[in-house]
């Protein structure tokens, strides 16, 4: 587990100081807005949807190193998937951080996604881990709310 945590750490650390597919997408066709007033993490998902495919996905905000880094790494695995796929990530994704420690990590299904299990030791930041995630959710599904961390249960 060690170095599992070891690449958690280069890895938040990676993508809070340089995060991939940051800022605003011109001509996106969905749009969402993601808010954790606990920590203070506030983004907002574009994408561009072609027959149901991800054709680019960017994102925009601030929040903690945690939050930054989840929303980068997301836009980089979602980029090219269908909607059913990205479903599917979120739920291996939401899983992952959500489980108990002793739960095995299969890489295999979650590949780059699974530095996240270190967010496992810290629960009170799951809800930044998965923040950009359930915006995401919300941007496919078009839920005309605001995604926040305090009211939807997550």
């Amino acid at each position: 587990m060690s170095e599992l945590r070891d690449l958690y750490q280069e890895v938040i650390l990676d993508h809070n100081k340089n995060p991939r597919n940051f800022g605003k997408l011109d001509h996106a066709n969905c749009q969402h807005e993601g808010f954790n007033p606990l920590c203070g993490d506030h983004l907002f998902v574009y994408l561009i949807l072609e027959n149901d495919t991800i054709k680019d996905i960017r994102f925009e905000g601030s929040g903690c190193a945690i939050s930054k880094a989840s929303a980068s790494l997301m836009t980089t695995v979602l980029k090219g998937k269908t909607k059913t796929e990205a479903k599917e990530l979120f739920e291996r994704f939401h899983t992952l951080v959500t489980s108990n420690m002793d739960r095995p990590v299969d890489s295999s299904k979650l590949g780059k996604l699974a530095v996240f299990a270190g967010v496992r030791e810290f629960p009170a930041r799951v809800k930044c881990a998965s923040l950009a995630w359930h915006t995401v959710q919300s941007a496919l599904e078009n839920d005309p709310n605001i995604v926040t961390t305090e009211y939807n249960g997550n």
